[in-house]
C-alpha cells in the first residue's frame, strides 16, 4: 500500500526473513563469523542462540546464499516438537534421502548418502533452526550423527540455531558429550540505539529510500525504546508507522508520531493478563493521562463495560426464568 505513496520498490519492513535485507550489526557479524569458522573447520557443532525476532533466520539464509553449491550440500531443518523417533527421519528427508522402515536402516541410508557426498569432494551441512523445540534425546541423536567419519574426516557439520531456552538444554548433565563437540557458541543480542537507527535506514535504502519520509532524532529514539532494539519488533512498528504516514499524508515522522502508533498497537493487542475490574480500569486510565485521545478511548471503553454489564444482566434474568 504505502510503497507506491513513498516511491519504494518494495516493503522495507516485511516480517518474512529476507537475506536481501540482511543488516550486519556487530552481533550479526560475530555470529556470521562463527558460522563461517564452523564451515572452515568442517566438524562439530556451532550453536547460535538469540531472542525471538533477533534475526537468526535471516542470518542463516544470508549464509546459505553465500554457500558454494558445488562444494557444500546444505539441508535446513525447521523443527516443531521433535523427539528422538522423528529427528532422524526429518534429517534424512531434509537431505532428500528416502525414508526407511526403521532407525537402523535410516542411519545406514544417511551414512551412505554422506559418504557419497564426501566422495564427490563436497561437504554436508545440516542447519537445525528452532532447536529449542527438540528434546534432549533428539539432540543426542544429532550428536550421534556427528560420529559418521570417512578416515579422519567428519562427514557431517551441524549448526544448531535456537532461542535462549536451548542454552538451558545444552547445560543439562546428559548433554556433556555434545558440549565437547561444540567448537563455537554465540548468543545474538538486540541492537543498540545507534544500530537501531542504522538498521532502519539500511532497510529503507534497500527499497530506494532517498530521505523521504524523514525520521527525526526523536522518532529514532522512540522506536528504539519501544522495541528494545529487536529487529522483528522494529519491523512491525516501522511498517505501521509508514502505513499511518500514508493515511495521514506525512512526509516526516517525530517522536509523537511513533507514540501515536504505539498506542494504537497496544489497544489492538489482545489482553494476556486477567482484565481488571471496571472501576479499577477507569481509575487507571484517568490517572495515566489527561490527553484528549485517552479520554476518547475511555469513553469507548465505558461504553463496552456498560454493554457487557447489560448482557450479563440479561443472562441472569434468563437463568432466573
Amino acid at each position: 500500500m504505502y510503497e507506491g505513496y513513498y516511491g519504494f520498490t518494495g516493503r522495507p519492513f516485511q516480517l518474512n526473513p529476507d537475506p536481501a535485507f540482511y543488516f550486519a550489526s556487530r552481533g550479526h557479524k560475530r555470529a556470521m563469523a562463527y558460522l563461517e569458522y564452523g564451515l572452515h573447520q568442517n566438524e562439530g557443532f556451532i550453536v547460535i542462540t538469540g531472542e525471538v525476532g533477533a534475526g537468526k533466520t535471516t542470518l542463516v539464509r544470508s549464509l546459505l546464499e553465500k554457500l558454494d553449491a558445488t562444494r557444500v550440500v546444505a539441508a535446513q531443518l525447521v523443527t516443531t516438537q521433535l523427539d528422538a523417533g522423528d529427528i532422524l527421519a526429518m534429517v534424512a528427508a531434509a537431505f532428500g534421502v528416502p525414508s526407511q522402515a526403521d532407525k537402523a536402516h535410516t542411519l545406514l541410508a544417511l551414512e551412505a548418502f554422506l559418504v557419497s557426498v564426501s566422495a564427490a569432494g563436497k561437504r554436508a551441512l545440516l542447519i537445525v533452526d528452532e532447536a529449542q523445540n527438540i528434546t534432549p534425546r533428539a539432540v543426542e541423536e544429532l550428536r550421534m550423527l556427528s560420529n559418521f567419519q570417512l578416515g579422519q574426516h567428519a562427514l557431517l557439520q551441524s549448526f544448531l540455531i535456537g532461542q535462549p531456552e536451548f542454552r538451558a538444554t545444552m547445560q543439562r548433565a546428559e548433554m556433556s558429550q555434545l558440549r565437547q563437540r561444540v567448537i563455537a557458541s554465540y548468543h545474538l543480542g538486540p541492537l543498540d540505539v545507534v544500530e537501531t537507527r542504522a538498521y532502519i535506514e539500511h532497510r529503507l535504502s534497500c527499497v530506494g529510500w532517498q530521505g523521504a519520509p524523514a525520521f527525526d532524532d526523536g522518532a529514532h529514539e522512540r522506536i528504539y525504546t519501544a522495541t528494545d532494539g529487536t529487529p522483528r519488533r522494529i519491523n512491525t512498528l516501522c511498517d505501521r508507522l509508514l502505513l499511518s504516514g500514508m493515511l495521514g499524508d506525512k512526509q516526516a515522522f517525530s517522536a509523537a508520531d511513533v507514540d501515536s502508533v504505539c498506542i494504537e498497537m497496544e489497544d489492538e493487542a489482545p489482553e494476556v493478563a486477567a482484565p481488571p475490574t471496571p472501576h479499577a480500569e477507569v481509575v487507571a486510565t484517568l490517572l495515566s493521562s489527561d490527553q484528549e485521545s485517552r479520554l476518547v478511548r475511555l469513553e469507548h471503553r465505558l461504553g463496552e463495560i456498560l454493554r457487557l454489564m447489560g448482557a450479563q444482566a440479561g443472562l441472569q434474568t434468563e437463568e432466573a426464568r
